[in-house]
C-alpha cells in the first residue's frame, strides 16, 4: 500500500506541478525569523521542525512548532540551542528525529566537522531523548549533512568525500538490523560530478527528491529534481521539477508528506520589484522588501496530488 501511494504521488507530480504554484508555509509565524530552512512535518501535520539561522548564519538552531486548535506556537527544540544544529528530519513513524550538528562527541571535546545525530521518544507525547550520534560507520572526518531515514532504517545523507572526484553527493548507508553498513554513493541517475545535496527519500524508497546545482537543465542557482527506481532497483535519470516549482534562485531542502501529498521546500526566490512610479515613503519601501518572497530563505509548499 505504501509503495502504491508513493508511486501515485510520483505520477501525479507532473500533472499537479504544471497547474499549481508554491505558496508560503505558516507565513505569519515563519516571517518572524530572518533566515529559515529545512522543514519537516509529522504525518498529521500538528508538529513540525525547521532550522532558524541568524542573518549571516553564525547561529543555527532547530525550532519546533506545535498546532493547538488553529494556532501554531514555536520554541527552540529541547535538544538544540547550544551548538550549530540544522536539517531536522522526522522518521516516518515520528519517533525519531535526525539532524546534522557540529556538537562534540562528549562534553569535553570540540568538533569542527558535522555529524548525523538523532533523538528518540516512546510516543508523540513523550519528550525527546538526549542526542545520539549515529556512529562511525556513517560519520567520518568529512562532514555529513541532511539525513533522511526510511521505513527499513536505511539512511540517506549528503557528503563531499575527500577521496571523491565529484562535489557533494548523496549516499546511502543500509541498516542491517544491528548496525549501518559502509555508505555508498547513489548511482548516476542521481549523482553527477557536480553538486547533489539535501535529499528527501520516500519511506519505501520508491522515489527521491533532491537539490542539484549547475546541471544543464537547471533554471537557477539550485533546483529540485526527482528520480524513481526502475525494475532492477536502480535510480532512473532525475528530472527537473520544472519552472512552476523551481525559481531562478536557490531551491532546496525538500520534504514530502506522503499522507497529504504535499511537497515542502526551501527557496531564496524573490519578487521584490521597483514600483512603476517609484517609492514615495520608507513605509512603502519597507513593505516591499519585507514581503515573504524577498530573496531570504523561506519555506514553501505545493500539492503533488490532483
Amino acid at each position: 500500500m505504501r509503495y502504491q501511494l508513493c508511486f501515485v504521488l510520483f505520477n501525479l507530480c507532473t500533472i499537479a506541478l504544471a497547474q499549481i504554484k508554491p505558496v508560503p508555509v505558516y507565513e505569519e509565524l515563519l516571517s518572524q525569523f530572518p533566515n529559515v530552512r529545512d522543514f519537516t512535518i509529522a504525518n498529521n501535520e500538528t508538529e513540525a521542525y525547521f532550522t532558524a539561522l541568524s542573518p549571516s548564519g553564525e547561529l543555527s538552531f532547530i525550532i519546533r512548532i506545535d498546532k493547538r486548535g488553529k494556532k501554531w506556537s514555536s520554541k527552540i527544540a529541547s535538544f538544540s540551542g547550544r551548538n550549530t544544529d540544522l536539517e531536522p528530519f522526522l522518521s516516518p513513524d515520528g519517533l525519531r528525529l535526525y539532524f546534522a550538528s557540529n556538537r562534540p562527541l562528549n562534553n569535553g571535546g570540540k568538533k569542527t566537522d558535522f555529524d548525523i545525530w538523532y533523538v528518540e521518544r516512546e510516543d508523540s507525547q513523550s519528550p525527546w531523548s538526549s542526542p545520539i550520534n549515529v556512529g562511525p560507520e556513517v560519520n567520518t572526518s568529512d562532514s555529513e549533512f541532511y539525513p533522511a531515514i526510511t521505513n527499513s532504517g536505511n539512511l540517506y545523507f549528503t557528503c563531499a568525500k575527500t577521496d571523491s572526484e565529484s562535489k557533494d553527493d548523496i549516499y546511502i548507508s543500509k541498516w542491517t538490523g544491528t548496525n549501518y553498513e559502509t555508505p555508498v554513493s547513489l548511482g548516476s541517475g542521481v549523482n553527477s560530478n557536480g553538486y547533489e545535496f539535501n535529499a528527501y527519500i520516500a519511506p519505501d524508497e520508491s522515489f527521491i527528491v533532491f537539490s542539484g546545482f549547475g546541471r544543464p537543465d537547471g533554471l537557477g542557482q539550485g533546483d529540485l529534481y526527482m528520480s524513481k527506481k526502475d525494475e532492477q532497483g536502480n535510480w532512473k535519470k532525475a528530472e527537473n521539477l520544472g519552472k512552476n516549482v523551481n525559481s531562478n534562485k536557490l531551491d532546496y531542502c525538500p520534504f514530502v508528506n506522503t499522507k497529504t501529498g504535499v511537497l515542502y521546500f526551501t527557496s531564496k526566490r524573490s519578487n521584490v520589484t521597483l514600483k512603476k512610479d517609484g517609492f514615495n515613503s520608507t513605509k512603502e519601501f519597507l513593505k516591499e522588501i519585507n514581503k515573504y518572497e524577498n530573496g531570504l530563505s523561506r519555506i514553501y509548499r505545493v500539492s503533488i496530488q490532483k
